[in-house]
């Protein structure tokens, strides 16, 4: 396994060997020239390697530091080279030699390494202002280093041409010092420190390049202190990248390194003039004395066109905030600290009616609403607190009402701000909300509301239902639903504009019969909702019974929902529509969820609407179950025909004057799981969820084969068949009856198919047509459980029906009920003068059928002529033999 080693540790190791080397130095007694070179070169070979390493281990977020540290890495690289062979070329006569040449390459780029290493703000100073500080913090220095020290020098030295040249160095070095200073120690970043000692290690250069020019013109070699300093803050350079810092230190602010500059140049002057004072003529002193006032007069023009260009700024600033403000539509007002309005904009008159000179002087508060008028007041006094300013946060914005010029009252948004050229005033932007508001709650109301009717929607209502059960309680709420009759035939008549008329004048009417505290709804379609909070309160309900007299209020206002639906016919499309209602009731309990409340009255209209409408059933616990089970047997439905679950039964058709079988009535039986189910269980919802489509597809294709092989036995007998409304009206449904007597070979006009009278009157026009095509096949039809009272005598005309079957209720009452006797006998007569075959259902009694047999009907069918049996018992009905039952 790599271990990444610490290079801290090696680097610790070579900082004290190089200390160390230094300190043999010294002791071996080597001249100080030798000693500064030889601790410069180890120092600045040792901050270099230390500079160049840490660069390359920066993380790749902090661009600058590598860079700048490179910079570096170079200026101690060529520092150490000029201090190397700096001993060699003090030799030559010359001032300023290549060593010299060299140190001041290296102080250059040792600056320019300090600059880079921080961030600079975001908004820096001219270039011009900072060369000018430079300038004047560099002038200063010098001028106190004449006055103490180099005046002095000199007046000594005969050649003054010399003296300033062995100046340059250091002068160089301090002007670059003081260039890069201000902003590392005004600077934020992290690590400012490498920085700062890079500006101590310039320091440093100056100081020890100052003795040494002073030394060179005494003829003398420079002190050992002043040489050893700058190898001393290298080993701090050195060190200092490697450091971890806790917590940065804290930057200089803005104020303080802006004013260092005019500090220093106060304190040259002081010095200055005390040294004049005391009789001391300098021309040198002086000649930097005029520098620093021409750079202070430049400098003091820049910041005069500075200002002057910052405050043009504010004024296009200002111009345009107002220009935008105006632009977007809102208001400024320009107001003093008690409110009074000083100014108003132009945009006042054109979004609220006033115009300007209105307002003028007048307290703002006086067209803010009462309620509104607090906070408006509190944030016009923030805003004018000098201790408070614009920007905190949510302190300059408020919500308010403010009066138009009509009178009303608009809602508004009011932004407060100080003025930007007078601190005593309030700058207050106020935007017109008006639309905003308007189309929120137009959004919200169309999110709660139907579009068609204007009542509350589902949503709402389960809303409502579920807070009033909240606050509330269960006691005394109830909930209505209901239903209108046989308006999906008004959609498919008229069309779904004229439907939706319809349902906006039941919606009225169901509006004025409800009470003022009640919640009317649209629950979706043409299923309407009403909650009654309180409306049952001193009822009470327990299992599903209801009692008391405000419980019998909620069943009075469902059966008068039920009158105003049905009393009266819809006027849609030039016709009237008379339409009737099937309403369910249901009633709170104690922890009961008002979804589960909502629940129960859907289930209690939907069995309204199964008696056959316009009635009012109360929710019993039973209607659930009955529902649940309806869900369990549709569940199954689909997997018992995969499964082959279901049965053919066949019941024989007789010709009662013989007794012989003309026909089988086909009947669909189901075992599941060994457990017979009976047909009016599962007939039900096999028609609700489709699945009576595919079944009796296959009752037709299965049947047709077993009735086709009993005819190539030489037997005439016919097959029947019940239809249901979705069979009817599935898309291929006369090609599948096609098919099924093309495969099975069965004749067209051994298969009759029922229908009974409730489908006719449904869907009329339709069904008759697909009724219509199958009479083209030849399949003969016949009408089931004809004389309940559905179907006009008019359908016998417009459909060309082969057989009517009288309904059993009427075949029970032969012999008992003379009113049943004598409709039976009129339905026989009828069919007889029609030329139809009359066939009787139900005959379970022998003198059921002598009475049928004297009415003269001609078949029947029943558990007293033979009862349902699978095929195998229909082979012993072969011709041959007679039914044991028959009377």
């Amino acid at each position: 396994m790599n271990v990444r080693r610490d290079p801290r540790v090696p680097l610790t190791t070579a900082a004290g060997l190089g200390a160390v080397a230094i300190v043999v130095a010294l002791i071996t007694g080597g001249s100080a020239p030798v000693v500064t070179a030889v601790a410069g070169v180890v120092t600045g070979l040792l901050a270099a390697v230390s500079l160049i390493m840490a660069a390359s281990r920066v993380t790749p977020g902090h661009r600058r530091q590598p860079a700048a540290w490179r910079w570096m890495t170079a200026g101690s690289l060529t520092w150490l080279l000029g201090v190397g062979v700096r001993p060699v070329a003090d030799g030559t006569p010359f001032v300023l030699t290549f060593a010299d040449l060299l140190i001041l390459a290296g102080s250059v780029l040792l600056a320019i390494g300090c600059g880079l290493s921080v961030k600079p703000p975001a908004y820096t100073r001219g270039v011009i202002r900072q060369a000018a500080d430079a300038y004047l913090g560099a002038a200063s220095v010098f001028a106190v280093a004449w006055v103490a020290v180099l005046g002095p020098a000199f007046r000594r030295t005969e050649d003054t041409g010399a003296f300033f040249a062995a100046l340059a160095l250091p002068v160089i070095c301090l002007l670059a010092t003081c260039a890069v200073t201000p902003a590392v120690a005004a600077s934020r970043s992290g690590n400012r420190v490498v920085g700062l000692t890079g500006v101590g290690v310039l320091a440093a250069i100056t100081v020890a390049e100052l003795a040494t020019a002073l030394a060179r013109l005494g003829g003398d070699h420079p002190p050992l202190v002043a040489g050893l300093l700058v190898p001393a803050l290298l080993l701090v350079l050195a060190v200092t990248p490697w450091v971890e810092q806790d917590r940065p230190a804290r930057p200089l602010t803005a104020a303080v390194t802006a004013a260092t500059p005019l500090v220093l140049v106060a304190v040259a002057t002081l010095v200055a003039t005390l040294h004049a004072v005391g009789g001391t003529r300098d021309a040198a002193l002086a000649i930097v004395a005029a520098t620093v006032v021409l750079v202070l007069l430049g400098r003091l023009f820049v910041l005069l066109v500075e200002t002057a260009g910052m405050r043009r700024l504010v004024d296009v600033g200002e111009q345009q905030l107002r220009r935008l403000a105006e632009n977007t539509g809102d208001v400024v007002l320009v107001c003093d600290p008690e409110g009074v309005v000083q100014e108003a904009g132009p945009g006042l008159e054109a979004t609220y009616g006033y115009r300007p000179e209105d307002l003028a002087f007048r307290p703002v508060f006086d067209y803010v609403h009462p309620e509104d008028l607090p906070a408006v007041q509190a944030l016009i006094s923030r805003m004018a607190d000098e201790d408070d300013g614009p920007e905190q946060e949510g302190g300059t914005r408020v919500s308010c009402r403010f009066r138009a010029s009509d009178g009303t009252w608009r809602p508004t948004e009011t932004v407060a701000a100080r003025h930007v050229r007078d601190d005593d005033l309030v700058l207050v932007t106020i935007r017109d909300l008006s639309d905003q508001v308007a189309l929120r709650n137009q959004v919200t109301h169309l999110t709660f509301h139907d579009g068609v009717t204007g009542l509350p929607n589902r949503a709402y209502f389960e809303e409502r239902a579920r807070d009033v059960l909240t606050r509330r309680g269960a006691a005394g709420t109830a909930v209505i639903f209901l239903d209108l009759d046989g308006f999906t035939a008004v959609n498919d008549s008229v069309g779904h504009a004229s439907g939706d008329h319809l349902l906006g004048q039941a919606a009225r009417r169901l509006r004025s019969a409800v009470r003022a505290d009640d919640t009317l709804g649209r629950w979706g379609g043409d299923e309407f909702a009403v909650l009654l909070e309180g409306g049952a309160s001193g009822g009470s309900m327990s299992g599903g019974t209801v009692g008391g007299a405000d419980a019998q209020t909620a069943i009075d206002l469902a059966e008068r929902l039920v009158r105003a639906v049905s009393n009266e016919p819809f006027r849609v499309a030039d016709r009237d529509i008379a339409l009737t209602a099937s309403v369910g009731v249901a009633f709170a309990e104690e922890g009961l969820p008002s979804g589960d409340l909502l629940r129960n009255a859907d289930v209690a209209m939907s069995r309204a609407k199964e008696l056959g409408g316009r009635r009012v059933e109360v929710f019993a616990t039973h209607m659930h179950a009955d529902v649940v089970r309806r869900l369990e047997i549709a569940s199954d439905l689909q997997r018992a025909l995969m499964e082959n679950q279901f049965a053919i039964e066949y019941q024989p058709v007789v010709d009662l004057a013989t007794s012989r079988v003309t026909a089988v009535e086909a009947l669909i039986r189901w075992w599941r799981g060994g457990t017979f189910v009976p047909p009016e269980q599962f007939l039900g919802p096999a028609e609700d969820t489709g699945i009576i489509v595919p079944l009796s597809e296959w009752i037709l294709r299965e049947a047709c084969q077993e009735v086709a092989a009993w005819r190539a036995s030489s037997w005439d007998i016919g097959l029947a068949l019940n239809l249901s409304a979705r069979q009817i009206m599935a898309p291929r449904f006369v090609e599948t009856v096609s098919e099924a007597l093309s495969d099975s070979g069965l004749p067209a006009s051994a298969l009759t198919l029922e229908v009974i009278e409730e489908m006719l009157v449904e869907d009329a026009g339709e069904m008759i047509g697909r009724l219509s095509e199958l009479r083209t096949l030849g399949v003969r039809l016949a009408i089931d459980d004809f004389g309940t009272g559905y179907a006009s005598l008019a359908f016998l005309r417009q459909l060309p029906v082969d057989m009517i079957k009288i309904d059993p209720s009427f075949v029970s009452g032969l012999g008992r009920d003379d009113t049943l006797t004598l409709l039976t006998r009129t339905i026989v007569q009828l069919g007889n003068d029609l030329g139809l075959i009359v066939v009787a259902e139900g005959i379970e009694r022998p003198e059921q059928l002598d009475l049928l047999r004297k009415m003269g009907c001609t078949r029947g069918q029943g558990y007293l002529v033979a009862r349902p049996m699978t095929a195998r018992g229909v082979d012993d009905l072969m011709p041959g033999t007679t039914l044991q039952n028959t009377a």
